[in-house]
Formats: structure tokens, C-alpha cells, sequence
């Protein structure tokens, strides 16, 4: 798993998300274009995707909302 999947169990959950090994690339690249960072690039991904989860209960609902969006394009 990408370093900060682990962080984001409950998020992934609460998005109805099941992280396989068929789907991590992908959603890993939505992430990472979810909070506007060049793919790969783990730590300043997870200090973004926590900006947007964390204290804000409708950033966080926008950011899984979206997360969900951009999956089922895939």
C-alpha cells in the first residue's frame, strides 16, 4: 500500500472503497490529483490529504465525495 493508505482506513471505508491490489495504483493517482501533488510523492501527500480531512467535517465529506467520483471513472 502507498505510505499513507494506512492513515486514511477510515476514509477509504467510509468512501465504500476496498483497496486491492488490482485498484492501489489507481486510486493512489486520484489521491495524489485530489490534492494537486505530482504522483509518487508520499509524504507531502498525506500532509495534504490530512489538511483535508481533518477538523472539517464537510472538507472531509467533499474530499470522499470526490474520491468516489473520480474512482468510478476508472
Amino acid at each position: 500500500m502507498s505510505c499513507y493508505f494506512r492513515h486514511m482506513k477510515d476514509v477509504l471505508e467510509e468512501a465504500g472503497i476496498e483497496v486491492t491490489k488490482e485498484n492501489k495504483k489507481d486510486i493512489d493517482r486520484i489521491v495524489h490529483g485530489l490534492v494537486d501533488v505530482e504522483y509518487k510523492s508520499c509524504p507531502p501527500t498525506w500532509k495534504a490529504v490530512k489538511e483535508h480531512i481533518k477538523g472539517d467535517d464537510r472538507a472531509r465529506s467533499r474530499f470522499i465525495q470526490n474520491l468516489k467520483n473520480e474512482l468510478k471513472g476508472v
